[in-house]
């Protein structure tokens, strides 16, 4: 056996049996973040008076530092006691008032906890949005000319702590006298979502991945390696510079891949994120069982509620503003946001501001300068293009100081930050059988249909494709079936059509769908034409926060410094959390009002299972396909001392622990 071989084994070996290093990780990881730990130098709070610093000291040490603010004016908790408590208001608050520069929905969220949470009057709450629909990247509309669109989906979980939070107190625009977060929660308690087919291959048939990763014991290797290695170890580092085709050739990778849009050359520091981050839904990956839904589609299920939530409260929304610039003053460190650039209908205006007029900035976006195509037309040429100017206005933020971060590192590069995608919606029946036989549901029923996407495995645009809960939209025909289709890779010919997507109309996208459907090659092009339309989205940015980074191209959410500014949204940086999801985007929200405010509550902590033994113990025997790695063959006398022990643990709680996540199988102690 090479020393190699003994190598891995001999990590294997280490990992299941001192899966409590976990612990070990937690307080390392607590120290680094800055605001979870307890470093005098991390919990400062802002303008604690004197006597009630004397006052603290009085506490016992378990009580000690706590609640302590860290040097963003913030502290981390979890658990049920200030998850239900309301704040007192804030000092000062009513003297305040508040910019919000775009309306997706960080910005939306931000303004949400300036109302609930800071208690600031509405009409001091100023919505700034260069387009003429909130919502941003949650977006979801019928357009009259060319069909209805949805440029992408949110896939959620339990464990959205933040977003949770919010939207328990956002009213349901449907169901009197119920939240949002209500009516989510019976309805995936209702249907609750699980795929039957993962994957097709061979123009429609089941590929029967049957929930395997196909993961060989190298590529395990590699992806716990990875799970161990330190962030700033990971810095400007590729997927493919810590993975080989061990882990590229295998299911896992197709499952990952797909599901969360990665290519092989985005951040390797952002992959080992995703994984400790849902380490707790490693089992559920292959059928999507982790997986939860909104009724509609995000435009009408998250953001309506929140922005009638905040008319209601009197907010002020101006469309058609798009924000150029915001002007700092800096002195000896302290940074004061001056002045709002903007343009109102094409019209220059500004916005002069004071230490009491607060500015968030939603910096970057994934959807910027989308360009639209329809049935007849690709989205390239003369198609429609919308621009909001996020990248302009992080850039120009970012050349007053190297804290506002480094947008270049996200936007330079659309090559490797685009892909595509297209809302396929069927006009009659005939297509519906197709569609029947892969997820095994009829999808006019109202409950889950594909429950996630269905990828084409063998593809040559890796194409997938998802039909979530029927309508998708609250006035479409129930008889018409929304389908949301994607491509990874939008520069290489098709297999039906021989062009790559990003040149193809809408009827060239369905007729590929059509393919690998399983569709008659003869009947594709009739029922592309006359049976369904469809509307491509090509997004230069989409995945532009995958990138390759390091510590400060994303801004901090408040930078150091600055007093009445924030950073909002994907490409602003908070602690293990990651990106591409609703909950990152709520909880930069929540950390810039609590922060800048002085809002006396804890933001709620990113779910712990990362520290979880248990969670660490089920993703190895997960990831395995069963496989115990205590079951890996060890060299020569190693392996003589499973036996002792396995014989040592047995009987006591650290045994039926190792029992009860498949470690320790019945066999291995006779």
């Amino acid at each position: 056996m090479s020393k190699g071989k003994k190598k891995m084994k001999l990590i294997a070996s280490a990992l299941a049996i001192g899966a409590g290093v976990a612990a070990v990780n937690a307080v390392r990881k607590k120290n680094a973040e800055g605001g979870q730990g307890d470093s005098p130098k991390s919990t400062e709070k802002k303008g604690m008076p004197e006597e009630r610093k004397e006052e603290l000291k009085q506490f016992r040490n378990t009580e000690r530092g706590k609640y302590e603010k860290n040097s963003k004016g913030i502290y981390y908790t979890n658990g049920n006691y200030e998850a239900f408590a309301r704040p007192e208001k804030p000092e000062g608050v009513d003297g305040k008032s508040a910019y919000l520069v775009g309306s997706g929905l960080a910005s939306l969220a931000a303004a949400c906890f300036l109302v609930r949470d800071a208690q600031m009057p509405g009409d001091h709450i100023h919505i700034l949005e260069a387009m003429d629909i909130a919502g941003g990247a949650c977006d979801g509309i019928f357009d009259p000319s060319r069909g209805y669109i949805m440029r992408g989906g949110r896939e959620m979980e339990n464990h959205f702590e933040c977003l949770w939070d919010l939207f328990h107190s956002i009213p349901s625009i449907e169901t009197p006298g119920v939240s949002v977060l209500d009516e989510y929660y019976w309805l995936n308690k209702k249907d609750p979502n699980y795929s039957l087919c993962r994957a097709t291959k061979n123009r429609g048939e089941d590929a029967h991945t049957d929930g395997k990763f196909n993961l060989s014991q190298k590529g395990c290797m590699e992806i716990m390696k990875l799970f161990m290695t330190r962030d700033e170890d990971l810095y400007d580092k590729t997927i493919e510079d810590v993975f080989d085709d061990e882990v590229f050739n295998s299911t896992f990778w197709l499952y990952w891949r797909t599901m969360f849009a990665f290519e092989n050359w985005h951040s390797a520091l952002e992959m080992k994120l995703y994984f400790q981050r849902f380490i707790h839904h490693i089992g559920g990956l292959p059928d999507f069982s982790a997986l939860k839904f909104t009724k509609y589609n995000q435009y009408e299920s998250l953001i309506l509620p929140m922005k009638k939530y905040l008319e209601d409260a009197g907010v002020d929304f101006q469309f058609n503003t798009e924000v150029t610039n915001v002007i700092f003053e800096i002195n000896d460190g302290k940074k004061v946001a001056k002045a709002i650039e903007c343009k109102v209908n094409g019209v220059e205006k500004g916005i002069v501001l004071t230490e009491n007029d607060l500015v968030f900035v939603t910096n970057g976006s994934c959807t910027e300068g989308t360009i639209y195509g329809d049935q007849n037309h690709a989205p390239n040429g003369d198609a429609e293009v919308r621009t909001s100017g996020c990248w302009s206005l992080w850039k120009n933020i970012a050349k007053q100081d190297p804290s506002f971060g480094h947008p270049e590192k996200f936007c330079s590069d659309i090559a490797k930050t685009n892909w595509e995608s297209a809302t396929i919606t069927t006009l009659d029946n005939k297509i519906i059988p197709y569609i029947t036989n892969i997820c095994k549901r009829d999808p006019r029923t109202g409950k889950v249909v594909t429950g996630g996407i269905v990828s084409c495995q063998d593809s040559k645009w890796l194409l997938s494709w998802t039909i979530n809960r029927q309508g998708q939209f609250k006035e479409q025909d129930k008889d018409k079936v929304c389908v949301w289709v994607y491509s990874l890779f939008t520069d290489v010919p098709g297999d039906y059509v021989k062009k790559p997507m990003k040149e193809c109309t809408g009827k060239e996208i369905t007729e590929e769908w059509l393919y690998h459907l399983g569709v008659p090659v003869d009947q594709i092009p009739e029922l592309a034409e006359n049976s369904a339309v469809c509307v491509p989205t090509m997004m230069p940015y989409i995945t532009a926060f995958f990138m390759p980074r390091r510590k400060g191209d994303r801004p901090d959410v408040i930078p150091d410094g600055c007093v009445n500014f924030a950073f909002l949204g994907q490409f602003a940086e908070t602690p293990r959390d990651t990106i591409f999801t609703t909950e990152y985007s709520v909880r930069t929200a929540m950390e810039a009002v609590y922060g800048l405010l002085g809002v006396d509550r804890g933001v709620p902590e990113v779910w712990g299972s990362v520290y979880d033994i248990r969670d660490l113990l089920d993703s190895s025997v997960k990831l395995m396909d069963g496989k115990s790695p205590l079951e890996i063959e060890l060299p020569g006398p190693l392996n003589l001392l499973k036996k002792p022990l396995l014989k040592l643990v047995d009987g006591n709680v650290v045994g039926d622990l190792l029992k009860e996540h498949g470690i320790i199988k019945e066999d291995m102690v006779k």
